[in-house]
């Protein structure tokens, strides 16, 4: 990219791209995080919280709930009128449902824009390089190897799928390292698609081998949803998650840097294979973490960055915070859907996140291959 004579400052120096607007230069845009931007995705997240924490399939009045939330605040002094079994239900059913659902929705958010910017992928999702089959294979041996079925410990299943999950990556890095002197970004998509096939080929074999129990175990987390979601599991994912959304938001310049390929980006002093590895360790963590209590739910990481570039642009600067804020905001509301809509029963959360995402998915591949 090159600045014509006439974008200039009178000292013949460029001035920063952000500062650059107007018909001088055409071709650049806007790459600081505006007020209005943060604003409209804080509403949006708390828009999504509060109805959230208002409604579900317990029936408990509106106000009711909304004033036993707001007598927790310091300095307000409001009788709700809940019962015991009110409070409890919102306490440690809807409300760590709804921080779990924050969370995990922000990560996959901003892991799949992060991967989208190391890669320059359009496509890329948190899934890419064997996260979804590390899982999920984690997952299968905890179930099938359990000796009673029924009595698995409750807290081995997320350590088993978070492990799974960061070996697949760990596997993927290697080989894609050894099929070249560099760690390319191609050699490590392909290094992705056989580690994920071979970790499925060995899920799908231990599955074909298990109870109908343990099926049906297994079937259900690889499906996704927060129904078991606890004050536990959020003390859990919580340092992951938070250190990898710190690590991935401080990149969010050199992805931008990135977005011009690595010839470009190393030419002005950024070392694209390192940060791409940054990248790829910093997101791994958040989403196997994020996965293993969970499980798998798909199209959050393309749904919610694509939007965002359609509302703010394509900096990186901007979609990653972004990406967090709204991600949260659409999980909890997509989860919201599923515990609601044939109430009592629950439809799964991947079930629902594939219905908005796959229409959406087309519209983004078919816009690549314009683009490409």
């Amino acid at each position: 990219m090159t600045l014509t004579a006439d974008a200039r400052t009178s000292d013949g120096q460029a001035p920063p791209l952000d500062d650059i607007d107007g018909p001088s230069a055409p071709a650049l845009h806007a790459t600081r995080l505006t007020a209005g931007h943060v604003v409209l995705g804080a509403g949006f997240l708390l828009a999504a919280a509060i109805v959230s924490i208002l409604v579900g399939p317990a029936g408990l009045p509106v106000g009711a709930v909304l004033a036993e939330v707001l007598s927790r605040l310091p300095l307000v002094h409001l009788h709700s009128g809940l019962s015991a079994t009110g409070v409890v239900v919102v306490w440690q059913l809807r409300m760590p449902r709804m921080v779990l659902g924050g969370l995990v929705g922000a990560m996959l958010a901003i892991a799949g824009a992060s991967y989208q910017g190391a890669f320059s992928n359009p496509l890329a999702d948190p899934y890419l390089l064997g996260v979804a089959s590390g899982a999920g294979l984690g997952a299968a041996l905890v179930v099938v190897g359990a000796p009673v079925i029924g009595q698995i410990p409750s807290d081995l299943l997320p350590v088993a799928a978070f492990a799974g999950a960061v070996l697949a990556v760990a596997a993927t890095f290697a080989l894609g390292r050894s099929r070249a002197s560099e760690r390319s970004a191609a050699s490590l998509l392909l290094a992705g698609v056989a580690v994920a096939a071979f970790f499925t080929a060995v899920q799908t074999f231990l599955l074909q081998r298990s109870s109908p129990g343990q099926l049906s175990t297994v079937y259900s987390w690889i499906l996704g949803g927060l129904s078991t979601a606890g004050w536990g599991q959020v003390e859990l994912v919580l340092p992951y998650v938070g250190t990898a959304m710190v690590v991935l938001l401080a990149c969010r310049r050199l992805l931008d840097v990135m977005s011009v390929g690595d010839e470009e980006a190393t030419s002005v002093g950024v070392r694209a294979e390192r940060v791409r590895l940054v990248v790829i360790v910093a997101a791994t963590l958040g989403t196997a973490a994020a996965v293993s209590v969970s499980g798998l739910i798909g199209f959050v990481g393309i749904i919610v960055p694509h939007t965002i570039r359609l509302l703010a642009g394509p900096s990186y600067r901007r979609i990653l915070p972004l990406s967090v804020l709204f991600g949260a905001g659409f999980l909890i509301l997509a989860d919201l859907l599923a515990r609601t809509i044939l109430s009592p029963a629950e439809i799964p959360l991947g079930v629902v996140t594939a219905f908005l995402g796959a229409p959406f998915f087309l519209v983004v591949l078919r816009q690549a291959r314009r683009l490409g």
